[in-house]
């Protein structure tokens, strides 16, 4: 990257974080979208801090999520995923990942919508179920045929990721080409 491209993108990173002023950036969408490695990238990029919140679950109930899905059940993990989130919005200056189901919650999403910015990382099935079979620790995808339920998933969801305030494409590119079109969807939605 050239020395002018390197400052444009730094101005653009800078002229973000002024019109965020504080308020926290929050990535949606389904497993494997890339929102852990994107937020990353992006808190980088705004000099913020970057949390993800299966992490910060994981780190409170003192459990994996896995095991907190086995022990407790999903409607137990989900009440508990929306009062660290509810916790994690109260800070400035930080981009958050979220799980896959967490904006699903309405009582999450609307914590999220008074409280964040929400950028919902779109993936297609495809590269969401090539991203997922690399790893064995997703609960929802322990089925007969994990590519049909997360084609279900994507059917339920995406109507109600569709609220985020911007839609970002995840593709295959580096994932600093996705947390740069992150930035100027924000910076379009907060002219």
């Amino acid at each position: 990257m050239s020395k002018s491209e390197t400052s444009a993108r730094s101005a653009r990173a800078k002229a973000l974080a002024e019109r965020l002023a504080g308020r926290p950036v929050v990535l949606v969408g389904m497993m494997g979208a890339g929102k852990t490695t994107v937020g990353r990238r992006l808190a980088t990029r705004l000099g913020r801090r970057f949390l993800d919140s299966d992490e910060e679950i994981e780190k409170a109930a003192q459990m994996t999520i896995p095991e907190i899905f086995a022990q407790r059940g999903e409607p137990e993990f989900r009440a508990g995923e929306m009062r660290v989130i509810s916790r994690l919005l109260k800070e400035n200056d930080l981009v958050l990942a979220t799980g896959g189901g967490a904006f699903v919650n309405s009582e999450t999403r609307r914590l999220v919508k008074d409280g964040a910015v929400s950028v919902w990382l779109k993936a297609d099935l495809d590269i969401l179920f090539e991203r997922v079979s690399r790893r064995s620790n997703r609960p929802l995808l322990k089925t007969a045929d994990p590519r049909a339920t997360l084609e279900k998933l994507i059917e339920d969801r995406y109507p109600i990721y569709a609220e985020a305030d911007v839609t970002v494409l995840s593709r295959d590119v580096p994932q600093d080409s996705v947390a740069a079109d992150i930035i100027t969807a924000l910076l379009n939605h907060l002219r």
